[in-house]
């Protein structure tokens, strides 16, 4: 019989229960035992509601109380010297200040003084999602030990419910591949014969509770590898082997292309396969997949909210039960459903049309239970489902709220010049200068500002119907006058509103857009506890209305200061949120950028003369393979572009980009020609700045100088001593100086002296600069003159 199959479900909680418990523990308002009780609920929740759905093979350990690759870190004992505490062992203190630093002076190495602690490990993006993980770290002579049992804990926790699950590890080469050195030369490949030992040692703690089956998750297998890669997965599995246990390899975010003959041979017993992303590599799997071997059919989409259209992926399941026998297949979504909101059902204003077209992680699990079904009991089983199904997917094909002629027609008609600003950055350069009249390293904020419990309980009362339009906008205002008088008192010299109107900085723009349909309960796990609810493009997009140029008007209104006009860019627009699948995802991407476009235009007109457009999700958006970059680098920066350049010279033109690797894709980054782009910088150690310092950027750049993913304050000479690395490698005249993301997620009382410390730096810098040229102009000998 096929098996009905799952690789992952959310964390966070229908409800988001484990953000809660998290931000009430982490301040000490709730004890350690409260925040584990409620993981241990979550946990029950998910294992029972999977067995009640019918899902055979159900995952544990796919529960993280914040990343799943720091888990695997802490795990195997690849923690960095300075989280380890002076005495005693590791304790859940070490795991969080590992994932966001501690101000915490019983680390190794800290001082007791304001500035003390452990910075956090480097954070970046989850192949091509908007998760991000925690960054391993590993060194020369790395010593690995088994530091946690936690995947052996939480089978026994399953068990104790009269649930066998299969464990889920993050496979150990692609554990490896994940991390980074900074050990010149240095190879983490070589220390997988360290490795592996550990990786045996939980595996015979798991054959030992009585664990049959193991998921290991190697997504590297998707990308381009080498010889030495490839050796290190066959060595790994051979390795392996020796446990008796059942291994399902889980591939996903794309198909194994050349690797796929390999893979297929490596000694495991289940090889699962993306076939969302990948559904070619099928046929070739099933010709090539040795006797033994069971595939795992990823059919249902784990990364979008689309219902499944049932009768096409159908058939392609039966092609493959036909050839390799029912008893070699098990149905499953294409990827974790981490990447999913939790459960539809809890969506109660949502069009019922619009409704009718989405599935959550609940029903995505009961679309796999039912193609299992249609495999085991044959097509007539479920004919009603799947004739409902049909009779959906049609109505979907053919809604006029899907298709609009007059926005098509205008995204037609772009024309070339549209892509361009009017003069080339020098000349911008310097009618900006004289319009702003900011000084040398002007500094500023990426844009938000602390949304505290008042803010957001303004905005339920406001939703819920308990104050008005006009006692919202007045609370609102008032926040964002407090705001600016707190920056100025900081010294800032280019300000922002703070963006307390905004509940996420794409759902706000997509609430405001047609094609648009937002969620009251769509969250998904961005970090840690910070969750984001993508709203769902369905439809051809258009601006309805100027969407935030009241707010920037009323925020200039009350200083002299220059004040930003903040926007989303077109690309973090589209990967930030559940996209039509029935068009190319670059035609829906213009149509953003021409909604963005009038925007602009209308901030320009009304005297805004600073103009941000965000686009985080810049590197996210790009392949995982090279030979597929071409083509997305090109309509990405062109809709960059299409939002940004219908601007006069004087009015300057901001980016932001955040944790991602930039290295290989700089000529990109300055295509999109912005006149300044902030970037992360602190948390991976100006690795981010060596690339743009490397690639000569242009343009002006704001190195983020502080991380604002910590709690941890950063002192001025910190900061000082920052900027001065950075000068060393940019001129003074091209950098800003600015925090390395929006600070709506941290406390007023981390804020406001992080950035009096950012201010105050960049005076030291700034002072001791001017003294600097001062002297170099008097070592220059007087020149002599004569009558």
């Amino acid at each position: 019989m096929a098996i009905a199959s799952n690789v992952g479900f959310p964390r966070i909680g229908a409800h988001r229960e484990l953000k809660k418990a998290l931000e009430s523990y982490w301040p000490g308002k709730s004890s350690e035992m409260e925040l584990l009780s409620i993981g241990k609920n979550l946990r029950r929740e998910n294992w029972t509601l999977q067995k009640a759905l019918g899902i055979d093979h159900i995952p544990s350990n796919d529960f993280s109380l914040y990343d799943h690759v720091l888990d695997t870190a802490y795990m195997v004992g690849a923690i960095p010297a300075r989280y380890q505490p002076e005495a005693g062992d590791v304790t859940l203190a070490t795991y969080f200040a590992m994932a966001r630093g501690s101000r915490d002076a019983r680390f190794s190495g800290a001082a007791p003084t304001s500035g003390s602690g452990a910075h956090a490990m480097e954070m970046t993006k989850w192949f091509d999602t908007n998760y991000h993980y925690i960054v391993p770290e590993f060194e020369s002579g790395q010593r690995f030990r088994l530091s946690s049992r936690k995947a052996v804990e939480e089978f026994l926790e399953a068990k104790a419910l009269g649930i066998i699950t299969r464990p889920v590890l993050l496979g150990p080469v692609s554990f490896l591949l994940l991390g980074k050195t900074k050990t010149p030369g240095f190879k983490v490949m070589s220390l997988l014969d360290s490795l592996l030992p550990i990786y045996a040692e939980v595996l015979q703690l798991l054959k030992g509770a009585g664990a049959e089956w193991i998921q290991l998750d190697e997504p590297a297998l998707i990308l381009e590898l080498g010889a030495e890669e490839e050796a290190a997965f066959i060595q790994a599995y051979e390795y392996l082997r020796s446990s008796g246990l059942r291994f399902l390899i889980a591939t996903y975010f794309g198909g194994l292309r050349e690797n796929l003959d390999w893979v297929l041979d490596l000694p495991v017993s289940a090889i699962h396969l993306d076939l969302v992303r990948a559904p070619e590599q099928l046929q070739e799997a099933i010709q090539m997949a040795p006797g033994t071997l069971q595939l795992s059919l990823g059919l249902i989409n784990g990364r979008n909210v689309w219902r499944t259209d049932l009768n096409r992926t159908l058939a392609l399941a039966e092609q493959a039960a036909q050839r390799l026998g029912r008893d070699r297949i098990l149905i499953a979504p294409s990827c974790s459903l981490l990447h999913s909101p939790v459960d539809l059902e809890l969506e109660r204003n949502l069009d019922s049309e619009v409704l009718s077209w989405l599935a959550f992680a609940k029903q995505k699990l009961e679309e796999v239970v039912v193609l299992t079904r249609a495999l085991n009991e044959g097509r007539t089983a479920i004919q009603k489902i799947l004739d409902r199904n049909r009779e959906t997917t049609e109505r979907k094909q053919h809604s006029p709220r899907i298709h609009n002629p007059a926005i098509q027609q205008r995204s037609a008609r772009v024309k070339p010049e549209m892509f361009h600003r009017k003069n080339a950055y020098n000349i911008r350069e310097q009618a900006q200068k004289a319009a702003l009249q900011l000084p040398l390293l002007p500094t500023t904020t990426i844009g938000s500002f602390p949304q505290t419990k008042e803010v957001r309980a303004l905005r339920a009362e406001y939703k819920s119907g308990k104050r008005t339009l006009e006692s919202y906008r007045a609370a609102l205002q008032k926040e964002i006058q407090e705001t600016i008088r707190i920056q100025e008192a900081t010294g800032l010299d280019v300000l922002v509103h703070g963006e307390f109107e905004r509940n996420d900085m794409v759902e706000f723009f997509g609430e405001q857009l047609s094609g648009f349909a937002t969620t009251e309960n769509g969250w998904v796990q961005s970090y840690g506890s910070r969750c984001v609810k993508p709203p769902i493009i369905y439809g051809d997009v258009a601006r309805l209305h100027p969407m935030t140029v009241d707010w920037a008007k009323f925020a200039q209104s009350l200083t002299l200061k220059p004040m930003k006009g903040m926007l989303t860019g077109p690309v973090t627009v589209l990967e930030w949120s559940f996209v039509r699948d029935d068009q190319p995802r670059e035609s829906t991407c213009r149509q953003i950028a021409l909604a963005i476009r009038d925007e602009v235009a209308d901030l320009e007109a009304a005297g805004i003369r600073v103009i941000q457009i965000d686009e985080p999700a810049f590197r996210e958006g790009l392949p995982l393979r090279r030979a597929d970059w071409k083509n997305y680098l090109e309509w990405a920066v062109g809709s960059f572009r299409l939002a940004s350049s219908g601007v006069r010279d004087e009015t300057q033109i901001h980016t932001h980009m955040c944790y991602s690797e930039f290295n290989n894709i700089m000529d990109a980054v300055a295509a999109m020609d912005a006149d300044v782009i902030s970037i992360e910088a602190s948390r991976s150690e100006m690795e981010l700045l060596r690339a743009f310092a490397q690639f000569r950027y242009p343009n002006a750049i704001g190195p983020g100088v502080y991380d604002i993913h910590s709690p941890r304050v950063p002192t001025t000479e910190e900061i000082e001593n920052l900027l001065k690395n950075i000068l060393q490698v940019l001129p003074a005249s091209q950098v800003w100086v600015n925090p390395d993301c929006g600070l709506k997620t941290r406390r007023w009382e981390e804020v406001r002296p992080a950035l009096s410390a950012m201010v105050e730096a960049a005076r030291h810098c700034r002072q001791a600069h001017k003294e600097n040229s001062s002297e170099s102009v008097q070592s220059v000998p007087a020149a002599k003159t004569t009558r």
